[in-house]
């Protein structure tokens, strides 16, 4: 739960330095018009705005800031057998998934984990752990690999900041009208925005964004099924289904925070908690692959 909260606490940072640039620029007050009542066409721009803009600035830094919070090196000149096949592994299936090349970086951590990031998918980054090389046997590193480049090639990066956006322009245009009414009926503010007002826009845009992540967490699981048939496309069925059953038996550690999502597996949950996983478990995952026709 700690990992999700902190996702969604990068996407409300990012709106939030928006917002306050905007009001100090004057935009918010297309919030109040003649401070009579709401201009709905205006405020659904402006929280398009914030909520995409939220958005697509966290993914267009989504490779910079992988880097950083992992240490990732990127492979420039491969230094040794393993590296050379790392890269040339990645090669060839950029190749057959019809990509670009994207950066191969390996981060120091023991435990087991991959991902890829980047806002486009012939600029990509895919990054193992140094822990997963040392674990898991060529065949089923080559499916992990697969798994990644699956994901860039389905442009699952990209799909899940746009649903994001989607979702944070929702909530910041649901939470507004909410502020307005409680303002308008409950305290009966006749003019302008009363303290009401943002103390029930914030309160409801908290409450709003954790159900919304809801919707966002259940296309991430989604997105898991169709790397792993993709992973299996690029390097063989039996070779992914023995990568998540590595997986499974060693349960792979979480990434960093942020970076949860972009992973190859995720924690475990049950109950409500379930709802707010990036990955499907691995068990359901296997099951998957192993009844495809």
């Amino acid at each position: 739960m700690k990992r999700i909260l902190l996702f969604l606490a990068t996407n409300l940072a990012i709106i939030v330095v928006l917002s306050i640039t905007l009001r100090l620029l004057g935009v918010e007050r297309i919030l109040d018009a003649e401070g009579v009542d709401l201009n709905l066409n205006s405020l659904l721009i402006y929280a398009a705005v914030l909520g995409f803009g939220g958005s697509l600035i966290s993914l267009a830094m989504s490779k910079w800031t992988a880097k950083r919070m992992t240490g990732a090196r990127v492979i420039e000149q491969p230094n040794g057998p393993m590296e050379m096949w790392l890269v040339e592994t990645v090669r060839r299936q950029a190749q057959m998934a019809n990509i670009g090349m994207p950066e191969v970086a390996i981060y120091d951590a023991a435990e087991v984990n991959a991902f890829a990031t980047g806002m486009n998918k012939n600029n990509a980054l895919v990054a193992v752990s140094s822990g997963l090389l040392q674990s898991m046997t060529r065949d089923e590193a080559e499916a992990v690999l697969a798994h990644e480049v699956s994901h860039v090639a389905n442009g699952d990066m990209v799909t899940l900041a746009l649903i994001q956006g989607v979702v944070n322009t929702f909530v910041i245009f649901l939470s507004r009208v909410i502020g307005h009414l409680v303002d308008r009926v409950v305290f009966k503010t006749e003019r302008g925005h009363g303290p009401a007002f943002w103390v029930t826009a914030i309160v409801a845009e908290l409450v709003l964004g954790i159900l919304a992540s809801v919707i966002v967490m259940w296309f991430s699981r989604q997105r898991e099924f169709r790397a792993d048939a993709g992973g299996a496309n690029l390097a063989g069925r039996q070779k992914m289904i023995s990568a998540l059953e590595r997986l499974a038996a060693g349960r792979a550690a979480p990434l960093p925070d942020q970076m949860a999502a972009f992973g190859i597996a995720g924690g475990l949950g049950s109950g409500l908690k379930r709802l707010f996983m990036t990955h499907p478990p691995l068990e359901e995952r296997i099951a998957a692959l192993k009844s495809a026709r």
